[in-house]
């Protein structure tokens, strides 16, 4: 239980339930391939049965530790920085980003969009979930879209969520990695019928770095 002077701290997002912190290659996405220093928020109530990081869902695991500590941290490292979860938007994101704005670093975010859009991002990977949908806010800014893949209804899926981004994000389709045999025929087939989509794969967990 948080005391109430602590528990102000995260409210008003000075202070964050920080999972893990780490500098290494983004893996997915626009971005593969490049350097990231990654800050992994913990708390989500999104529940997907396939999740990767099931320990990050209870955010009072995770200790709450000073925005400025971890943009010292993060200073440290790349000149690019990925906030990540858990959903980092369960928090206000707004003091975080603007600190982390003030040492001239890139910032990304890695989100389900199931809350409304805090802070300031040069880049948004809305990566949405079928048990809570996406808010507005994330749809219209979202510099790309990023569905994963379980089935073949996951397609479906995919093109009802291209329907609601804004026009400029990038579409990217990525097999669930237990699936990844079986899917990702699939998804290549069906981003050589439907070429607005990229294939998206995890390509850290192939080079078997964080």
């Amino acid at each position: 239980m948080l005391s109430k002077e602590v528990q102000l701290e995260v409210n008003k997002g000075a202070m964050l339930p920080l999972m893990e912190e780490f500098y290494t290659i983004q893996g997915e996405g626009s971005h593969t391939g490049t350097a990231a220093y990654f800050i992994r928020i913990g708390g989500c109530d999104v529940g997907c049965h396939w999740c990767d990081v099931k320990e990050s869902w209870n955010a009072e695991l995770h200790p709450p530790t000073a925005v400025n500590r971890i943009v010292e941290n993060a200073s440290k490292f790349a000149d690019t920085v990925v906030v990540t979860g858990g959903e980092p938007l369960t928090w206000d994101m707004t003091l975080l980003t603007s600190k982390l704005k003030e040492r001239n670093l890139k910032i990304h975010i890695e989100t389900s969009g199931a809350y409304p859009l805090s802070g300031t991002w040069d880049w948004i990977c809305l990566s949405p979930k079928k048990n809570k949908l996406p808010t507005q806010t994330v749809y219209d800014n979202a510099d790309e879209l990023k569905v994963i893949i379980f089935n073949k209804h996951d397609f479906i899926f995919a093109e009802e969520q291209a329907l609601k981004v804004n026009h400029k994000a990038l579409l990217f389709l990525q097999p669930e990695w237990s699936k990844k045999e079986e899917m990702t025929p699939l998804i290549v087939e069906y981003v050589m019928n439907n070429p607005k989509w990229r294939v998206s794969l995890q390509t850290h967990k192939y080079l078997n770095i964080p």
